[in-house]
């Protein structure tokens, strides 16, 4: 995989890796700590089908280089959207200006890395032609439509990108890595005696079109499961009745509802807000700060998964990381920066956006590991509460980690038995609260491999979230009813 990147971004772009450890050879005669030169190839295409017409078509290509120097706390940092050693040689003529303190330290020689790939690396732009990406679309308002014949629209979004990264840096890593990944979108209304409701769903993978293809042990398509569960939300959501308030036991699903693990409690294990103190995990590892039944990981290594990651953005390995085990937190989410600034390593979660972004602590795939109950045994538990299948959104603080998160599909529970669907529920608390609060945990993880996307400091990275059922002994439920 390294020489396929090498001579995408550099052979043909005329650079060698000998000019690249000159440069770095320079710049760590300044007083510096670190320095790296990041590279970076990207091809994007979208589809966009509403109402049985194709509205849009969209390809980009994107390519540049960003080179970052780091002194004490201080970072210097430039791009350019060009891939050549005429603008490499400016970014760091710019850089001169900012660290120009010579010293006698020198960088390390390079090693070159071929790391494991934790997907395969075929280009899915290329795997399919242009009419059988829009066929997949007519497919998915298709079997969307036949669901129900109370379905009224379907609007759905077919994505497919491709990637080549390489990053270089004083520490002595040369790695590189190539990046496929497709989404699809649907939406869909349905419309019943003057009553409206949307339903929604989505998939992805690091890999081809092909995935929404693949079967099922029933012999269905995920392209077909896919459509008519988000059909299926809606007219369910036709017959569903308004929420309770107040303070109630509430059970989570598996799958999806991690994102409320994600947003409440895994940006807050993120280092750089601990370094500075902001988060209110700061200084607690080692120490409980949940249920003895939560232990927590944040996996960059599943295969094809959206979120993971053969290298992160810095060229550190991907990575299995156990945040917190058994309700005790074990470590924080780290990049190099901030990794060096703490005395600890990087756990590979150096992550951005692109070449004209600074990288930081950021997550991959987050969830709970299962437990030992069984759906049905955390739903006997219930004497009256709530059962939140899926989440639409919501808000979070992410240094507190207190949230307002609305679902999509919930339940009404009473002596254990779902009574009927209610809609408008939103979910309000701490993900301190909630983690502490946990009962049960289920043993039917499911880690949604959909098309979630993680935005920080206006940076966005595909992630992945997940968890097993849960149950919540008390969590204040807003409600109109």
């Amino acid at each position: 995989m390294f020489n396929i990147v090498k001579n995408k971004i550099l052979t043909s772009n005329n650079i060698s890796v000998n000019e690249i450890f000159s440069i770095l050879s320079d710049i760590s005669k300044k007083k510096i700590d670190y320095s790296d030169i990041y590279f970076q190839s990207k091809m994007n295409e979208s589809w966009i089908l509403e109402d049985k017409i194709i509205k849009n078509g969209f390809y980009s290509f994107n390519e540049g280089i960003g080179l970052r120097i780091i002194k004490d706390e201080m970072t210097g940092f430039s791009y350019t959207d060009q891939i050549n050693l005429l603008g490499l040689k400016k970014l760091c003529k710019s850089m001169n200006k900012i660290f120009n303190k010579s010293s006698s330290h020198k960088n390390k020689n390079f090693i070159k890395n071929n790391y494991k790939s934790f997907y395969d690396l075929e280009n899915p732009l290329d795997t399919f032609s242009n009419k059988e990406k829009i066929d997949i679309l007519h497919q998915v308002n298709n079997f969307a439509k036949n669901y129900d014949s109370r379905i009224s629209k379907v609007s759905a979004c077919l994505s497919g990108s491709y990637e080549y990264v390489l990053v270089a840096s004083t520490d002595g890593v040369l790695s590189a890595d190539i990046r496929p990944l497709v989404s699809l979108r649907v939406s869909v209304l349905s419309e019943d005696q003057g009553k409206r409701e949307i339903g929604s769903n989505s998939g992805g993978i690091r890999g081809t079109y092909n995935y929404f293809f693949e079967e099922n042990k029933n012999k269905v398509s995920y392209l077909r499961k896919l459509s008519e569960e988000a059909a299926r939300i809606s007219i369910l959501n036709l017959s569903s009745k308004q929420a309770p308030s107040g303070m109630f036991p509430v059970v989570l699903g598996s799958g999806f509802p991690g994102v409320l693990l994600h947003e409440a409690v895994g940006h807050g294990l993120e280092g750089d807000f601990n370094r500075k103190n902001l988060s209110v995990y700061s200084n607690k590892i080692n120490k409980k700060i949940a249920s003895n039944l939560c232990t927590v990981v944040d996996d960059g290594t599943k295969k094809n998964f959206r979120g993971s990651i053969s290298i992160d953005d810095e060229g550190t390995p991907g990575q299995y990381n156990i945040l917190i085990k058994k309700g005790i937190l074990k470590k924080y989410l780290q990049d190099k920066f901030n990794a060096k600034l703490t005395n600890t390593i990087s756990t590979g979660n150096g992550r951005r956006e692109s070449y004209a972004s600074l990288p930081m602590p950021r997550m991959t795939n987050t969830y709970m590991l299962p437990g030992k109950s069984t759906v049905e045994e955390i739903l006997d538990s219930i004497e009256y509460g709530i059962y939140a299948v899926n989440f639409t959104g919501g808000q979070v603080d992410i240094t507190s980690g207190e949230f307002v998160f609305s679902t999509s599909e919930a339940y009404l529970i009473k002596n254990g038995k779902i009574i009927y669907p209610i809609k408008d529920v939103t979910l309000i608390g701490s993900g301190k609260e909630i983690m502490n609060k946990i009962s049960m945990v289920g043993n039917d993880l499911f880690i949604e491999n959909g098309t979630g996307t993680c935005v920080k400091n206006g940076q966005e990275v595909p992630v992945c979230v997940g968890q097993p059922t849960i149950k919540i002994d008390k969590l204040t439920v807003g409600g109109t009813k």
